[in-house]
């Protein structure tokens, strides 16, 4: 009798609904995004590595082929928001292949330019059509994912500046040094145009949700008015870019003068700290989707961040050279981890009609903080030095924390 009614109880009782599988399409959505970001990289960051070029056989001082390099961010920078907005309006497929074929054009014309200056304003247009994978690849991924795997999804995506970077510190140098100008920057205009083909014949736009079509002559909601959300991540985002990049900038100098490290093994650590930091990335944005938050990670990350950063501070000041490595492989992870964070929660809360813009103004931001960081952190290290320098900094992801919104979009909840 027993068992019969158990039996009877278990068959009346609901059981959870299965989890619906994804499919091939978001996958294969990532791995296009995933390689535009790549190849828009490769073009931004490339020209990083003919410095040594620039200066030893064309004569440019420093400060000279410094300006060079930095063209094509400069021009990314000046179309981010823009390459967004037309994204909002048209999708991701255009704009993410129009901006590659933009750059792989540049690149030809940089290719074949019989002088420096020319060179460099192509550049510049290059870097102003990569932009666009910055901008709508973003979307594309929120898009194609649902909020349970869009933390997962949107760290293995951030994964691509830093392996773009990689990619052009072991193929450039070598490309220069054994046939000069012309062949380095021959493989981005390869990279770029084979992006370019794959994201104009196989990128699909995800499909629309019922409330994000609009009626005609009906304009979408403007989210920075609605709430003040976006702002507050844009800020947070800019405070907590400051320790990623004094990491990223002043690891190797900090090792080496500092430190005492050989060169060679100082590089071989801050190579492999990136790379940590990528899958940092992918951690802590499944972290995310298995707590339902945003937010709440992104405090820890903060918290985490700070604290490396005084530990950096400790190091230095107590000379322990024998941790210099293990404090910067840790630096390198945490102060990274809260990009995929503040970049999809940005695009959830725009929402699709606003999430190419809003995408593009959190990079605008904090391109401008970095770029702002190398000097002031320069000037702060020679007046105070490294270790003071790093307790300074870790003072900006404290002032970040309360700035964390309380409001988590995932969740609708306060935390």
């Amino acid at each position: 009798m027993t068992t019969s009614l158990r039996k009877s109880q278990s068959a009346n009782t609901p059981r959870p609904a299965p989890t619906p599988t994804l499919g091939f399409r978001p996958w294969s959505m990532l791995a296009l995004g995933v390689l535009a970001q790549v190849a828009g990289t490769i073009a931004i960051s490339g020209p990083a590595f003919l410095i040594p070029l620039l200066h030893s056989e064309r004569g440019l001082s420093l400060a000279e082929a410094g300006l060079f390099v930095a063209a094509p961010s400069v021009g990314m920078v000046l179309t981010l928001i823009a390459w967004g907005a037309l994204a909002d309006r048209i999708g991701e497929h255009w704009v993410i292949g129009a901006g590659l074929v933009v750059t792989a054009l540049s690149a030809v014309g940089a290719l074949f330019a019989t002088d420096l200056v020319s060179t460099g304003a192509f550049l510049l247009v290059g870097g102003m059509g990569a932009a666009s994978a910055n901008a709508a690849g973003g979307r594309l991924v929120v898009g194609w994912f649902p909020t349970r795997r869009r933390g997962l999804a949107m760290g293995i995506r951030q994964m691509a500046q830093p392996l773009g970077v990689a990619v052009a510190a072991i193929v450039i140098p070598p490309l220069a040094a054994g046939g000069g100008l012309s062949a380095a920057l021959l493989f981005p205009l390869i990279v770029v145009a084979v992006a370019a083909v794959l994201a104009l014949v196989f990128i699909v736009d995800p499909p629309r949700r019922a409330d994000d079509v609009l009626v005609p002559g009906q304009r979408p909601k403007n989210p920075y008015r609605a709430t003040s959300l976006l702002w507050r991540i844009h800020g947070v985002s800019v405070l907590l870019v400051i320790p990623q990049f004094v990491v990223s900038t002043f690891a190797l100098v900090w090792l080496i003068g500092n430190e005492g490290w050989p060169p060679l093994a100082a590089g071989i650590v801050v190579g492999g700290s990136q790379f940590v930091g990528a899958v940092g990335r992918i951690v802590v944005g499944i972290v995310s989707d298995r707590v339902g938050s945003r937010m709440r990670p992104l405090r820890v990350v903060a918290a985490a961040a700070s604290a490396i950063m005084l530990v950096l501070a400790l190091t230095d000041s107590l000379h322990l050279a024998g941790f210099a490595a293990v404090g910067i492989v840790f630096a390198s992870a945490i102060t990274v981890a809260d990009n995929g964070l503040a970049f999809t929660s940005v695009a959830e809360i725009a929402g699709s009609r606003w999430s190419g813009r809003a995408l593009g103004a959190q990079n605008t931001a904090q391109y401008m903080a970095s770029a702002a960081t190398a000097p002031l952190m320069g000037l702060l290290v020679g007046a105070v030095g490294f270790g003071a320098a790093f307790a300074v900094v870790a003072v900006l992801p404290l002032v970040a924390i309360p700035l964390v919104p309380l409001q988590d979009k995932v969740s609708g909840k306060k935390l």
